[in-house]
């Protein structure tokens, strides 16, 4: 039997190591980057055409290579980094494996023109699939200039994978951000299909932290600053009032380098206890610079990961250095009895010749024999039309109440069959309901077998869930046009999550046109939430998608409609009149599924009177 095995050509290997280090346009974007920082250079111009697909350009202004190190570089483990094994834990630059320009190269069609800075001629050189095409001296810039054209050209499978552009985008925008942080003192711009997205000029941290993410977040930072014999700590969190549901504004980096880690991120959100409302996350941009010997950075291809020696004691300290910032900035509420507005301030008494006297005013047309009902309506309660709705109580309420009887596979629609059947027949007989709310959150009916509580804020999520859906479907949300129309700045993340879901958000009722960079016009929202902020809106409607879509993996209207209904939803603590608890009433029950709430709860639940008289009776 002849041997079997054998070593892998070069080309498969490298292909084989690009699954890896190459996972999508925005890896190699981050690689790229990074060797040009690693280079030294201070300007830094990033081109992409198609979301990285087409063209990923990096043009800086660094020290250059010659034409054997140009060669030399789409090498697998060639670098200049380091030379020895020692040498890895004393590693200050951002790169060091010599993996990534091999990979680049296995995977797309690469050009490649550099020059030194004591060089007159520069060096050019094609490869396609790790095969070098042509090498030649050529005129070129100081510098160097990488375009990768065609990623995954060559593996079908690889990029049928990759996700819509706008996906792809918010990833290299991601990677962008992650860097520019890291590096303030570096211009950087950022084209995509000839259009600016940033242009970051060399700055201070803090001024690059409102250039990213915009000029309302100069208000929203606290500095930190902290240093020990084991680490030194500097950077900025974000005030708690501006925490969001969502993660993605938070960014730990070691030595200059972006790093994800659970236990860090721990001891900042510990530090936020009793600050922070339930599921929301602070920003926060920290930099820990301690002694490479004492970390290990070659865990993973991506360096994302790092390994500490004292990982307890840079937990404590960075909890504690953000606690003693929010403190020191008077983020945690306290008494100052030195503040002007003292007791003793506030009852000086006023002089006499400065007493004004009341003016009473009243209604001279005021009959008090007169039982005239308000006129008070919530704009949510509204059908689907925009109208108000009085209707009686609908004829076919036994077969509403049956809803439940159709799919039966899970626990939960199990659970509504057996709450709903008891009473279908008594309510169907009904003819004079009375509502009551409990504590502003619930709603109370009496049956014939006991009652009935349904969560007010879980009814109506349900109700505007369904309707959104159907409107998503046929596109029949109808806009309420503003007077005034309201413009609004996103980052540039959200912006392009916007641009995706435009067509969409049109469908609820939603009339955007987009204003220049970031900017988008809000002329109309949804003619049932009329009388909510569009700013709040719209961006809360961002922030739960972007939520639902990191926990949930929702199909794209299905996270629309819930998010959207989330926010649009009553709360509870609303004090609701008894039209608008019948009219709620009636709405959820012509649901589809009125006893299952967004969060997989129940929104009914019935209590039999054998149940209240068990109580009372033992």
């Amino acid at each position: 039997m002849s041997d079997i095995i054998q070593l892998l050509p070069d080309s498969v290997a490298n292909q084989i190591a690009a699954g890896e280090v190459v996972q999508r346009p925005a890896s190699a974007v981050k690689e790229l980057i990074e060797n040009a920082i690693d280079a030294g250079a201070d300007k830094i111009q990033l081109i992409v055409k198609d979301a990285g697909k087409s063209l990923i350009q990096v043009i800086d202004n660094g020290c250059g290579m010659s034409g054997t190190d140009a060669r030399m570089s789409f090498e697998r483990h060639a670098t200049s980094k380091i030379k020895k094994a020692e040498d890895l834990f004393a590693i200050r630059t951002m790169g060091f494996r010599g993996e990534a320009m091999a990979s680049i190269a296995a995977i797309a069609q690469v050009e490649l023109k550099t020059r030194r800075h004591e060089d007159e001629l520069g060096t050019q050189i094609f490869i396609e699939a790790s095969e070098v095409l042509k090498q030649e001296a050529c005129a070129a810039n100081a510098g160097t200039s990488i375009s990768v054209k065609n990623l995954f050209y060559n593996i079908p499978a690889r990029r049928n994978f990759l996700k819509s552009n706008p996906v792809e985008m918010r990833h290299i925008i991601d990677e962008f951000q992650r860097v520019s942080l890291a590096h303030p003192e570096v211009f950087f711009t950022l084209h995509h299909d000839g259009q600016e997205v940033y242009h970051l000029p060399s700055t201070t941290l803090k001024q690059r932290v409102i250039h990213l993410f915009g000029n309302n977040y100069n208000q929203r930072l606290v500095p930190v600053e902290e240093d020990t014999t084991i680490i030194n700590l500097r950077g900025f969190v974000g005030k708690p009032e501006f925490a969001k549901r969502t993660r993605g504004e938070q960014f730990f980096f070691v030595n200059s380098r972006f790093i994800k880690d659970p236990y860090l991120n721990h001891a900042v959100l510990t530090a936020f206890e009793e600050l922070l409302p339930d599921d929301t996350y602070p920003l926060y941009v920290l930099f820990i610079d301690i002694d490479p010997s004492k970390i290990d950075i070659n865990v993973h291809p991506t360096k994302t990961e790092i390994k500490y020696q004292d990982e307890k004691a840079i937990y404590a300290i960075i909890r504690s250095a953000v606690k003693r910032s929010l403190g020191r900035y008077n983020i945690t509420p306290s008494l100052d009895f030195d503040q002007e507005n003292s007791i003793e301030h506030l009852i000086t008494p006023t002089p006499f010749d400065q007493i004004v006297a009341p003016v009473i005013q009243f209604n001279p047309d005021f009959n008090p024999f007169t039982d005239k009902k308000t006129d008070r309506e919530i704009p949510f309660l509204r059908d689907s039309g925009g109208g108000s709705r009085s209707n009686p109580i609908p004829k076919n309420w036994d077969t509403l109440y049956e809803i439940s009887k159709r799919d039966t596979t899970t626990q939960q629609e199990i659970h509504v069959e057996e709450t709903l059947a008891v009473n279908e027949q008594e309510i169907a007989k009904s003819t004079d309901r009375q509502f009551f709310q409990i504590h502003n959150r619930f709603i109370m009916s009496q049956i014939k077998s006991g009652f009935m509580l349904i969560s007010q804020q879980a009814a109506h999520e349900r109700i505007l869930y369904e309707r959104f859906l159907q409107q998503l479907q046929n596109h029949s949300g109808v806009s309420q046009q503003s007077l005034f129309p309201q413009s609004l700045t996103l980052n540039s993340a959200d912006f392009e999550l916007l641009r995706e879901l435009m067509p969409d958000i049109r469908a609820l009722g939603f009339d955007l046109r987009e204003f220049g960079k970031n900017t988008v016009v809000v002329e109309g929202i949804p003619a049932d939430l009329n009388n909510v902020g569009e700013h709040e809106l719209l961006e809360r409607l961002l922030e739960g998608f972007k939520n639902n879509l990191a926990i949930l993996k929702l199909d794209k209207r299905d996270n629309l409609a819930r998010s959207l209904a989330r926010n649009a939803a009553i709360k509870a603590g609303t004090k609701l009149s008894s039209e608008e608890m019948n009219l709620l009433t009636d709405q959820l029950f012509a649901c589809q599924m009125p006893n299952l709430a967004l969060n997989g709860k129940p929104v009914i639940s019935t209590f039999t009177l054998n149940e209240l008289l068990e109580r009372f009776e033992k």
